[in-house]
């Protein structure tokens, strides 16, 4: 997994409450089990009219935001189903950070185990940030995670908080099978010590 600290970058506002995970990547692009490959599905029925044509005034859509990094979010972002394919598509597509006042908590611990981070601020903060993305074009912030605070282009610092034992895994770069195998050498003295005791459970797989 990629490690985060800081990230600095354009953000893409979507102004919508209670963005379910059908929402973020819609059900008929489940079919993988990769990682890649997700991003055409991005907010699909968002972004496409029936015709497959790119949806007028949806902010993917629109040059301005290109190439953001940094998803600006309203309330409740992430819920619904619990599928991890939500912060693979967000991921895919380039974006490393969310910003919302409150997230579902599958799609909140999903974001920090596939190395996205989702920050939390207060909602008359992210309306301030709404408003100036709107007001300004190239818009971008800073997000520092060692910190713990998000920065504007005029130097306006927000504060948010992340659990330590999240932090780290993510300034690491560490997901839950990278967190595993950092025992590897415990794992492989204590199987052979099991095979050692009972060797008639391990008869099949040798």
């Amino acid at each position: 997994m990629e490690a985060f600290t800081t990230l600095t970058g354009i953000v893409a506002p979507l102004d919508r409450v209670n963005v379910d995970t059908d929402q973020i990547i819609p059900k008929q692009y489940l079919k993988t089990i990769k990682r890649t490959g997700l991003r055409e599905g991005l907010f699909s029925d968002w972004r496409y009219g029936s015709n497959g044509d790119p949806q007028e005034g949806f902010m993917l859509n629109e040059p301005r935001y290109a190439g953001a990094n940094m998803l600006l979010a309203r309330d409740n972002f992430g819920c619904g189903s619990s599928r991890e394919h939500a912060p693979w598509a967000l991921l895919d597509y380039g974006f490393k950070c969310v910003i919302a006042p409150s997230f579902a908590d599958i799609f909140f611990n999903n974001c920090f185990k596939n190395g996205m981070l989702p920050v939390v601020l207060a909602s008359a903060e992210v309306d301030q940030i709404f408003e100036e993305v709107v007001s300004t074009i190239g818009y971008q912030l800073k997000v520092d995670l060692p910190s713990e605070s998000v920065t504007t282009p005029t130097g306006h610092t927000f504060r948010f908080k992340i659990d330590k034992f999240k932090k780290e895994c993510l300034v690491d770069g560490l997901d839950e099978i990278a967190l595993t195998l950092q025992n590897a050498k415990d794992i492989t003295t204590y199987e052979q010590r099991r095979k050692n005791e009972a060797p008639w459970l391990f008869s099949d797989l040798d």
